[in-house]
């Protein structure tokens, strides 16, 4: 079995085998979004009243994405297995069912417009290419093969990233790179972080930003 075969039997495995978790509610997600819990800054502090996120301040867009994969994210800074100096101190009181609370309610919010910052025709086209071809002269997977034919998401593994803030796409994929994160199923983003250069992911990543919000399904 080739390369590309083998990458696509794997993620097709992953999506398969992800296991279903119990659903949180979207109510008590809402007060603790919007007051926390006393012990740190709530959660619309950084990532908006709409779940719109902050492309400056490098905060992800929340509204729309699958609800067990915003849970596991969450409970992946709890466990320390992914790292945040602003995240951890901001979800480590809260028990796994407010985490999951928390996540019903941004993946019942509707996904926001967002306007992504200007970039040359050259660099767009590039990332438009990586997303959506990727380069597999260098072994990477265009990003609509694990998150789906919009990048709008798939399931709970694979994240909605069409319309997410560019900053914050860049951000994670240096992490990856860097191998200061490194929470994906099967390090499948540290292998194709890896090998990407600077620009191409700061291609990828205004591309990506530029999409429509309403193309962001979250995998629903």
């Amino acid at each position: 079995m080739n390369g590309p075969v083998r990458y696509l039997s794997l993620v097709g495995a992953l999506l398969v085998s992800a296991s279903a978790l119990a659903q949180g509610n979207p109510e008590q997600g809402k007060q603790l979004v919007m007051q926390g819990d006393g012990s740190g800054a709530p959660c619309m502090a950084c990532h908006g009243q709409d779940g719109g996120g902050n492309n400056a301040g490098g905060f992800p867009r929340l509204a729309g994405l699958d609800e067990n994969y915003l849970a596991k994210q969450m409970r992946d800074y709890n466990s320390g297995s992914r790292t945040s100096p602003i995240m951890q101190p901001n979800v480590d009181n809260f028990s796994d069912q407010q985490l999951q609370d928390i996540a019903a309610y941004y993946a019942a919010m509707p996904v926001p417009a967002t306007k992504a910052p200007a970039a040359d025709d050259a660099l767009m086209a590039q990332g438009e290419k990586l997303a959506l071809q990727g380069d597999w002269d260098n072994y990477i997977p265009p990003c609509s093969s694990c998150h789906g034919p919009d990048n709008g998401g798939m399931g709970d593994v694979f994240p909605g990233i069409a319309g997410q803030h560019p900053n914050y796409i860049a951000s994670q994929l240096r992490a990856w790179q860097a191998g200061s994160r490194s929470n994906d199923p099967n390090n499948l983003m540290v292998a194709v972080a890896e090998r990407l250069t600077d620009q191409q992911i700061t291609a990828v990543a205004a591309w990506l930003g530029a999409q429509p919000a309403s193309a962001a399904k979250g995998g629903k």
